[in-house]
């Protein structure tokens, strides 16, 4: 169960990526509630996380989903570049976290 905390809680950190977007954007109370919300829920979804999985291997993934989610949400969504190298480099990302699964 704590794989499943742990992913989730990279899931929620791209949430809270989309409000800090949103902050710059808008400005609105809606926009500031899906920073915090996507955060809180984030950082306590880690520590449940950690309850059972080693530090180091928690805030790797959890910051591997993070970046990879966020670069694929620039890309897809905000119209970044699709370049070949950011793309080879997102997979190297996702290589790391499903080692660190398989040796864990």
């Amino acid at each position: 169960m704590a794989w499943v905390y742990l992913i989730l809680a990279g899931l929620f950190e791209v949430v809270g990526v989309i409000g800090m977007n949103r902050v710059v954007k808008h400005k609105k109370l809606s926009s500031y509630a899906i920073l915090i919300g996507g955060f809180i829920v984030s950082f306590t979804l880690l520590g449940q996380a950690m309850e059972t999985l080693p530090m180091g291997i928690s805030y790797a993934v959890w910051t591997g989903i993070g970046t990879v989610g966020g670069t694929l949400l620039g890309m897809f969504v905000y119209g970044e570049s699709k370049d070949w190298k950011r793309i080879a480099f997102i997979a190297m990302i996702v290589a790391a976290v499903v080692g660190l699964r398989l040796t864990s």
